[in-house]
């Protein structure tokens, strides 16, 4: 029987997809250890996969990929929450799916197997009962939790590349006898430091995340001048900013004070809204 395979470099990625068929559908699952949902989509593309005979070449691959620590790859899919499943066949996307519906996974892989509606017994009969209600896709976070980098100073000169980015400087660390409200009004003043304002991993000219990337590219872009804070030189503001914005994940864009979200809700706002951020353009026309 197929099993769940646990993909852990982009070297093994490529060597694994190079050596199917370009017939053989891939079941690619992106998931994060901190995710709940991906607990439970995990045991069922593992029981699905259990339900496909090994075959020789394979037919059909059900590959397990850590989204953090392979971000380029998740990147290469558009994976902006975990859990997320793509069916692949010959490099090609057939259907991507986010979050935890297990039924929807399991439809999704059966229909491009070829044993959808109409093809008789399905594989996945004797678990259907087994399936667990969905649970919500949660934002992935990207990146280990040390810090890479030295804090980044608001004396620091922006990069050439960044140059309508800012940084903003860390105030001093709390000591453990300071309250929470004292977190939180540092976190106040650090959101609104700019109009827009990035809480990113790494700086604009050394992003340490995938997501953080997109997002500074997005900004640059557009001409936006915004602020940014390394989160990975503040342990303080990392893990304070989560309770303070309610948003666990990391970058996060604020504008006015007020949280945007994350990259995947970046993009909604601009396909929704073409001139999103346009306001805080440099390049933005001089009224009349």
């Amino acid at each position: 029987m197929s099993a769940l395979t646990e993909i852990t470099s982009e070297a093994d990625f490529s060597s694994h997809l190079s050596s199917l068929s370009p017939s053989a559908l891939v079941v690619l699952y992106f998931h994060t250890p901190w995710a709940a949902p991906c607990t439970q989509m995990g045991a069922v593309l593992s029981a699905l996969a259990s339900q496909y005979p090994a075959t020789a070449p394979p037919t059909i691959s059900f590959v397990s990929i850590n989204a953090e620590e392979l971000p380029d790859i998740s990147e290469e899919y558009d994976v902006s929450a975990v859990p997320f499943v793509v069916c692949l066949r010959s490099g090609q996307i057939l259907e991507s799916i986010s979050g935890s519906d297990a039924v929807k996974v399991r439809d999704a892989v059966e229909r491009h197997a070829g044993r959808g509606q109409g093809a008789g017994t399905s594989p996945m009969d004797g678990v259907r009962t087994t399936i667990p209600p969905p649970l919500s896709a949660v934002p992935r976070e990207d990146g280990p939790i040390t810090a890479t980098q030295a804090p980044v100073s608001a004396s620091q000169a922006p990069p050439a590349d960044s140059a309508n980015a800012t940084a903003v400087a860390s105030a001093p660390g709390l000591t453990p006898e300071q309250s929470k409200e004292a977190l939180f009004a540092r976190l106040e003043q650090l959101v609104k430091a700019a109009s827009v304002m990035l809480f990113m991993k790494g700086t604009p000219s050394s992003p340490q995340c995938g997501f953080s990337r997109q997002l500074v590219g997005i900004l640059r872009e557009r001409s936006v001048k915004y602020g940014f804070f390394n989160i990975l030189a503040d342990e303080d503001v990392r893990q304070g900013l989560k309770e303070y914005a309610e948003w666990p994940t990391f970058p996060q864009l604020w504008v006015s004070g007020e949280l945007v979200g994350g990259l995947d809700i970046v993009r909604e706002e601009i396909n929704a809204d073409p001139d999103f951020l346009n306001e805080f353009s440099v390049n933005k026309p001089t009224a009349v």
